[in-house]
């Protein structure tokens, strides 16, 4: 008797947060920003969570309205996003994609997480456009955050996808910059070709005395 195939079980459902840094709309009052970013560098020394006052500036700026003309930034996530979304399908099928900010701007990476979970992932992987070793918000904040919503978030597993191979990062920026490289000009090549051996000039003959 042909032995039959067990039946494969599907693979926990997964999810990828994209985490951007954030930017402040520039329509937004800049002298509340700097009242937020005073209440956060006295604050986060302490390791205590936000007072009423800095929670309240923040959610306020994270939700404040914004348009790709005041905050480009965002526009240019989203974009990243929709890209992101087309190549990860090849390679993690039926992963959900989510776009979340480190600050400044909504949503954050717990909310973006709250939502990946309710929406039935089991595994959601945490990455940041944030590349540069020794940054704070990659390297110190994110992971910190990650144990803290893993915590949260027991029925799931979150990973983070730090620290970047950075060879291959060296190789894409090498990538990067061959594709932008200006090609020589025309001018300038035949410029810096050798030219060609030229013929003696005919002797003149002596002036007569």
């Amino acid at each position: 008797m042909t032995p039959t195939m067990t039946e494969r079980k599907p693979s926990p459902r997964e999810a990828v947060i994209l985490v951007g840094h954030g930017g402040v709309p520039s329509d937004y009052p800049r002298e509340k920003v700097r009242r937020l970013m005073t209440l956060e560098s006295q604050r986060r020394p302490t390791g205590a969570p936000m007072g009423a006052e800095e929670a309240a500036l923040d959610a306020e700026l994270r939700n404040h309205p914004r348009t790709p003309e005041t905050d480009p930034y965002q526009a240019g996530i989203e974009r990243l996003a929709r890209s992101l979304r087309a190549t990860l399908g090849q390679h993690l099928p039926g992963a959900a994609l989510y776009v979340a900010y480190n600050e400044f701007c909504a949503p954050s990476v717990d909310d973006a997480v709250a939502q990946a979970v309710a929406d039935g992932a089991e595994h959601v992987h945490i990455m940041s456009t944030m590349l540069t070793p020794g940054g704070s918000h990659a390297e110190e904040e994110l992971p910190e955050l990650v144990t803290e919503l893993q915590a949260k978030f027991p029925q799931c597993t979150l990973t983070y996808a730090w620290p970047v191979d950075l060879d291959a990062f060296a190789g894409f920026l090498v990538q990067h910059l061959l594709q932008h490289r200006p090609l020589p000009s025309t001018a300038h090549t035949q410029m810096e070709r050798p030219s060609a051996q030229a013929e003696p000039a005919t002797p003149q003959p002596s002036p007569q005395a």
